[in-house]
């Protein structure tokens, strides 16, 4: 709950606030293009990364193996990939870090034990089909 009140209310203020002044320092035809350019090759890179990661979840399961690193770099492709497709230059600036494999690893072992504590508390849900 404490983390719902800065991703709604500070960073789409800090957004506006580096949009208006791109937009007085650039103009506002290259801070347009800007943004939907960082958005273009947002959805490009996360593509490519997505399913060259399916790719290798795949072949890990078709070895017998758990797609342990694969399901991570999933999560952090998604959500990289989703945080770029929202216009501003903070969640630009994270969307692409989540995507480039090199600083995705640093993120990978917060979110396997942020996910082990998640389901270590039983705070899932079990959906049971008939």
């Amino acid at each position: 709950m404490r983390i719902l009140f800065p991703i709604l209310v500070i960073v789409p203020a800090l957004e506006i606030f580096l949009l208006l002044y791109a937009g007085k320092t650039l103009g506002p035809i290259p801070t347009f293009l800007l943004v939907i350019g960082t958005g273009l090759l947002g959805a490009y890179l996360a593509k490519k990364q997505g399913l060259a990661t399916l790719t290798k979840a795949r072949e890990q399961l078709a070895y017998g193996e758990l797609p342990g690193e694969a399901i991570l770099d999933g999560i952090c492709i998604l959500l990289g990939g989703a945080v770029l497709l929202t216009p501003g230059f903070v969640t630009d600036a994270l969307g692409f870090f989540l995507l480039f494999p090199p600083t995705r690893k640093r993120v990978k072992p917060i979110l396997a034990k942020w996910l082990q504590r998640f389901f270590r508390n039983k705070n899932h849900v079990t959906i049971i089909r008939r």
